[in-house]
C-alpha cells in the first residue's frame, strides 16, 4: 500500500516543521558572575547620571515609600477591629509591599539600594568615589524630602481613611520604644535585606520576576519591623504630624542609627560576600577592584 494521501495532515510533521515559540523548560537562574556583570552595568548608569536625574528619582522615591506606609496603616486600620492586631500588620505588611514594587519598576532612587550596585562599578578605576559619595550623600536627603512633603499633604485632615493616623501613631511610638543597640541590629539586619533585593533584582530576567523580588523583600521589612533609615524616619515624621510622643532629636538619633546599621549590613553581609561568590564563580571576566 501506498504511504498516507497526498494532503492528509501529519501532526508529528507539522510539530517538527512549527516555531517553538513556547520552550518548554523555563530559563535558568544566572551564575554569580553573570549577575555580578548585570549589576556592575547598572552600577556604572547609576554613577554617570546626571546631578538633576539623581536629584529627582530620588525625590519620587519618597513618594514610593510614603505611599507602601499609607497602604501599611489604612489596611492595618481595616483589617485590626475584625481579625486582631497581630492579623492586621501581617496583612498592613503584605500591603506595604508595593512601596518596593514602585521604587524598582519605577527605577527611583532609593538610599539603601546603593550599598551593592554602584561599588561594582568602582573597579579599574572608571568611575571615581567622589560620584559615589554624591550619591549617599544626594539619595537620603531628598529621599526624607520627597517623602515629607508628600506626608505634609496627606496628613491634612480628611485625607487619609479612618483609623489610618491612630496605626501610624503606633507604629511610630513602637520605633522610639526600641533601646539604641537593638535599633542598630535591626538597621544591620534591614540594611543587609534590602541590598540582598538589589543583587536578586538584578538576576532577575524579567518584570513579573523583579515584581515579586521587590514585594516579598518590602512585606518582610514591614513584617519584621526592621530599622530602614528612610522607612522609619518617614514614619516617625508621620508620627509626629498626628500628634505621637516623638521629638525632632529621636527622628534624628535614630537616622544616625539607621545609617550605619544599614550601611554595615549592606556592605559587610551583601556586597563582600556577592563579590566573593561571584570572583568564585569561575567566569574569565572575574570581577576585580
Amino acid at each position: 500500500m501506498r504511504g498516507a494521501a497526498i494532503g492528509q495532515h501529519d501532526p508529528a510533521m507539522a510539530a517538527e516543521h512549527e516555531p517553538d515559540d513556547h520552550p518548554a523548560q523555563p530559563e535558568e537562574a544566572p551564575e554569580p558572575h553573570e549577575m555580578f556583570a548585570r549589576t556592575r552595568e547598572e552600577g556604572e548608569r547609576r554613577l554617570t547620571r546626571s546631578t538633576l536625574e539623581l536629584a529627582t528619582t530620588s525625590f519620587v522615591a519618597g513618594f514610593d515609600v510614603v505611599f507602601g506606609v499609607i497602604a501599611l496603616a489604612a489596611t492595618t486600620a481595616a483589617m485590626a477591629p475584625h481579625f486582631g492586631p497581630s492579623a492586621a500588620h501581617f496583612f498592613g505588611s503584605l500591603a506595604f509591599g508595593i512601596a518596593f514594587i514602585f521604587i524598582v519598576v519605577g527605577r527611583s532612587e532609593l538610599f539603601t539600594e546603593n550599598f551593592l550596585v554602584p561599588l561594582t562599578a568602582l573597579r579599574r578605576g572608571r568611575l571615581s568615589a567622589l560620584q559615589l559619595a554624591q550619591l549617599w550623600t544626594i539619595s537620603p536627603i531628598l529621599n526624607i524630602a520627597g517623602g515629607t512633603a508628600l506626608i505634609l499633604v496627606v496628613s491634612s485632615q480628611g485625607v487619609l481613611p479612618e483609623g489610618a493616623a491612630p496605626a501610624l501613631v503606633d507604629v511610630a511610638e513602637h520605633i522610639t520604644e526600641m533601646g539604641h543597640w537593638s535599633a542598630f541590629l535591626s538597621a544591620l539586619t534591614g540594611g543587609a535585606l534590602i541590598t540582598a533585593m538589589t543583587w536578586m533584582v538584578e538576576g532577575v530576567g524579567t518584570v513579573g520576576g523583579r515584581i515579586i523580588v521587590a514585594w516579598v523583600a518590602g512585606a518582610l521589612l514591614a513584617l519584621a519591623s526592621f530599622n530602614h533609615v528612610i522607612v522609619v524616619t518617614l514614619e516617625l515624621i508621620f508620627g509626629m504630624r498626628f500628634g505621637a510622643d516623638i521629638a525632632i532629636g529621636d527622628v534624628g538619633l535614630n537616622f544616625v542609627i539607621a545609617v550605619a546599621g544599614n550601611m554595615l549590613g549592606g556592605l559587610l553581609f551583601v556586597t563582600l560576600t556577592r563579590t566573593s561568590q561571584a570572583i568564585g564563580s569561575g567566569d574569565t571576566d572575574t570581577p576585580t577592584a
